[in-house]
């Protein structure tokens, strides 16, 4: 996956300085094609319930005691082994503090291409820089309550492949664990691991498209929110 200055048309209009970056030196990923975008306010996109946007709203003020439907992403990293790595949610955060759950989540920018939100967020959370993210589940949605604050999201999964260790950033990640997919799933689904609502839900999506998460076939984007924005496939 190439990464020309022209590929910036995906951030939409409201950010003519990002710039991309490339892979750092001795990292075994594949070459990087993610974004530094000046963001001042970050805002999420509100849907209505056919999937259409319908407005923004502040990501610090969105997440309430009556939450609106808005648009969100999940992302799950497998090393070469087929094992995933899992994140506790900073303590600090307002929404599900402290919960174990899938590798990153995130929201992206009004005009933000989703899978180049997928890889700004891994790089932000976890300092991985990786090359691209394929879609699992396009039209996964869940609503879960955690002491009174709501999450109500149209969230599509993705897969993503790397070998690189994460970096957790403390303002998002108290830690992190490396675990082999198929026990990680098992114990979701039997109810001895504690994990997220919205994982908890995929888990039990993701198991049906096999045993094997490297060979889960790509998703058709028919699937997804007409509001979300995804380059075409190279």
């Amino acid at each position: 996956m190439s990464c020309p200055q022209s590929d910036l048309r995906h951030l939409g209009r409201g950010y003519p300085h990002a710039r991309a970056l490339t892979r750092p030196r001795g990292s075994r990923s594949p070459p990087a094609c993610d974004y530094v975008v000046p963001v001042t306010v970050e805002q999420v996109v509100l849907l209505a319930e056919d999937g259409s946007a319908i407005g923004v709203e502040d990501k610090a003020v969105v997440h309430h005691a009556d939450t609106p439907l808005h648009l969100a992403f999940s992302s799950y990293v497998f090393d070469s082994a087929g094992n995933t790595i899992l994140t506790r949610r900073a303590l600090h955060k307002k929404t599900f503090p402290g919960l174990w759950t899938n590798t990153c989540c995130g929201h992206p920018l009004p005009a933000e291409d989703m899978e180049q939100a997928v890889l700004r967020r891994l790089r932000d959370e976890l300092g991985m820089k990786v090359a691209s993210a394929e879609l699992v589940l396009p039209a996964f949605r869940y609503r879960a309550v955690m002491d009174g604050v709501v999450e109500n999201e149209m969230c599509p999964v993705f897969r993503v492949l790397t070998d690189d260790e994460p970096a957790p950033n403390p303002d998002e990640v108290d830690s992190t664990e490396r675990v082999p997919w198929a026990e990680f799933a098992a114990s979701v689904l039997d109810g001895t691991r504690e994990i997220s609502p919205w994982s908890k839900l995929q888990v039990a999506e993701l198991v049906r498209l096999g045993p094997d998460p490297l060979a889960w076939p790509v998703a058709d984007r028919a699937g997804l929110p007409t509001a979300v924005v995804l380059s075409p496939l190279q």
